[in-house]
């Protein structure tokens, strides 16, 4: 070691290092004699500047800081799934067994567990030619997921030793690859990535196939696709965290990545009883055979937040890399972006918009570029979704954070708290929110529900703007003055809002409605409007079909007609038959 690397000066997670030049930008380092974790953000001259992922409560000037000669990395392997870490990639269930339940600074835990013995099958044989991303052997990670062992990117060459079939540890050497310079390379089960580097692929794809999630309002209106991005805003209490649950829980991704950023440490605790006690709809096992938890509280590291959406998504592309559809939630950027805000203003940069950096917009654009449907190195086809919660300060979308997540995001899911105080859940503001993926999605939609289906959902969407434009006028003059055509579009509009785009999370059948159902529904709704409206031509008042219970009878079919009972819609429709046919009788 250098004895010129010592630390100079320590400002919160900040540390400076002075007359040295043996660290290079982006290095990972270890900083004092407790070897906290850290990374190098700034390299001149004269200085160079650290940001520690750890507490540095009693560091002081004179401890030695050591360097890697790598980036900040994380270590990929079986094992990852079913277990929880922090933003630097440490298996906090492995540190509460070791060490107690709070984490100790400088803990060198291993990522993955050293000593379990995977049962390997190799799918390679010596002389067989591979190249980076190639799956070379495979293994059973968990009752649901099938590991898949890929060479590393940037390697290539010929099999010149392999093992047999067996149990192995991660750190096994199990194949040797010669490449073109003769030089043999050793293969184990895990290798390590910069987390900032995106994964390579051999293309893009056009995001052409819709993440289903069984949520009406995103399903109907405002679709994402498998290598999407969307983003949730809004204000405290307007069901962000529960909003990403439910899309993690019911959404069919293979494989769900979930990252606490910054958020309380008490909603993180139910985010991980919810996710043991949940059996998995897709597998009947329990939902965490194919969940990775990430848990950057707001009360750890304020550098480690921002550390830890990177750590998400380089998972995320890992298992992409297999061929497998992944779902990322980031729970929230904002608060992401206020460690970014809080760093910045330590290293004493120049603030832009409310103080947050001037490089907020490219870390951002940074982030969300790494989703994507792409075909991987080995042929396979795989995919990031990533779905960004943002908390902008008192609902205020005119703030930094979310309008310049608007620019990277193709989905807006804008919360209103105004529907969250109403108890309408989830409360998605249809007239502020939208989705681009429409041009990209209809084809899919069209060809596994029917041109229907899109038809339905412009005509939904059509009353929910004439009622929000007539709503106009009734809070002016009431609405007893509007003609009955007019009434008719509010008290369809009510049934769409509160039978259709309202849904119980706690409610066993409305909790998930499949695509089919979901088709039915409007149908169904948009049956009882048409031969409504009529009755309102040929002047039959329009009371009389309010007063004839159709309207709330259609209100609450969510919960009345099973998921797996769906030919009672049929009789939904002959009854509305049978009960207008009697209004025009009498």
């Amino acid at each position: 070691m250098n004895t010129q690397n010592v630390i100079y000066g320590v400002n919160g997670p900040v540390v400076t290092v002075r007359n040295t030049r043996s660290f290079s930008m982006m290095e990972m380092v270890f900083v004092g004699s407790e070897r906290l974790v850290g990374e190098v953000i700034g390299v001149t001259d004269q200085k160079t500047t650290i940001q520690v992922y750890e507490e540095t409560t009693g560091l002081h000037p004179g401890e030695p800081v050591f360097g890697t000669g790598s980036p900040m990395n994380v270590t990929l392997g079986p094992g990852l799934l079913n277990n929880i870490f922090d933003g630097i990639e440490r298996p906090l269930k492995a540190i509460a067994e070791q060490k107690g339940p709070f984490i100790s600074r400088g803990s060198s835990v291993p990522s993955l567990d050293e000593t379990h013995l995977w049962d390997i099958t190799f799918s390679v044989k010596e002389g067989d030619h591979l190249k980076g991303g190639d799956i070379y052997a495979e293994c059973q990670e968990t009752p649901v997921i099938r590991h898949k062992f890929l060479v590393p990117p940037r390697l290539e060459g010929i099999v010149s030793g392999i093992q047999p079939n067996g149990k192995y540890r991660v750190n096994d050497v199990v194949a040797h690859l010669t490449d073109a310079k003769g030089v043999v390379h050793q293969l184990t089960l895990c290798q390590k990535w910069p987390i900032r580097l995106p994964r390579p692929v051999a293309a893009h794809r056009q995001p052409n196939v819709p993440l289903i999630t069984g949520q009406r309002v995103i399903d109907t209106l405002f679709p994402i696709s498998k290598g999407g991005t969307a983003a949730i805003p809004g204000g405290f209490g307007t069901g962000k965290t529960m909003m990403q649950h439910q899309l993690a829980k019911w959404c069919d991704a293979d494989i769900i990545i979930y990252v606490g950023c910054g958020e309380r440490g008490n909603e993180m605790s139910q985010v991980l009883e919810e996710f043991g006690e949940l059996t998995d709809p897709k597998t009947g096992r329990p939902m965490t055979d194919r969940t990775i938890l990430i848990a950057n509280t707001s009360n750890m590291p304020v550098a480690a937040r921002e550390a830890s959406i990177y750590t998400g998504v380089t998972l995320a592309e890992y298992y992409r890399d297999m061929g497998y559809h992944v779902a990322m939630m980031a729970d929230s950027t904002s608060r992401w972006a206020e460690a970014l805000r809080e760093i910045s203003g330590r290293l004493e940069e120049m603030p832009a918009e409310e103080g947050f950096p001037a490089y907020l917009p490219s870390r951002l654009a940074e982030f969300y570029e790494r989703a994507g449907m792409v075909e991987n190195l080995n042929g396979t086809v795989g995919s990031v979704t990533i779905i960004g919660a943002v908390s902008p300060q008192g609902s205020d979308f005119s703030e930094p954070v979310t309008q310049n997540t608007k620019r990277f995001t193709r989905c807006f899911w804008a919360l209103d708290k105004s529907l969250a105080y109403a108890r309408h859940y989830p409360a998605i503001n249809w007239m502020q929110s939208y989705s681009e993926y429409f041009t990209d999605l209809d084809p899919w939609f069209i060809q596994h529900e029917g041109q229907e289906f899109v038809n339905y959902r412009k005509q939904i969407s059509q009353i929910l703007q004439q009622e929000n434009k007539l709503m106009e006028i009734v809070k002016l003059i009431g609405s007893d003055v509007l003609p009955d055509d007019q009434k008719l579009i509010i008290e369809t509009a009510r049934v769409i809002r509160v039978g259709f785009l309202q849904q119980n999370a706690f409610h066993a059948e409305d909790t998930y409605v499949p695509l089919e159902k979901q088709k039915l529904m409007m149908k169904v709704i948009l049956y009882l409007y048409k031969k409504s409206k009529r009755l309102v031509a040929a002047s039959v008042p329009i009371s009389s079909i309010i007063h004839s219970g159709l309207f709330d009878k259609l209100v609450k079919m969510k919960y009345n007609i099973p998921n797996n009972k769906l030919e009672m819609f049929d009789e939904y429709m002959k009854e509305i038959d049978k009960t207008l046919s009697g209004i025009i009788s009498a």
